[in-house]
């Protein structure tokens, strides 16, 4: 039960970091207001709810690491972009925890 909550609400620690460190695309689903409040150096800016419409602005075969406040959100994502055909996305949680990883 646990590992299911990890990979739910942020990722394997382990494979964040090995994403993390060959260049995956950090896509925040907060919103604007809150991506503009912190976010993670060189991330891209998706809020959850327009995901659908700006999907062309991700590719498929890129390693993709998604994160929002808490993990709800960019769990959601991480679903939405596999039922959409991405292999390789991760739920990094909190915008904090992928920052503190690219800084390990």
């Amino acid at each position: 039960m646990l590992s299911m909550f990890k990979k739910l609400f942020g990722g394997e620690n382990g494979q964040l970091k090995d994403v993390l460190s060959q260049g995956a695309v950090v896509v925040d689903v907060r919103t604007a207001e809150e991506f503009s409040e912190g976010h993670v150096s060189g991330s891209v800016n998706i809020p959850l709810d327009q995901l659908q419409a700006k999907i062309q602005e991700l590719k498929k075969d890129d390693k993709i690491v998604v994160c929002c406040r808490s993990g709800n959100r960019s769990g959601q994502a991480m679903h939405f972009l596999q039922a959409q055909g991405f292999t390789s996305v991760i739920n990094g949680g909190s915008w904090q925890n992928v920052n503190a990883h690219l800084k390990k």
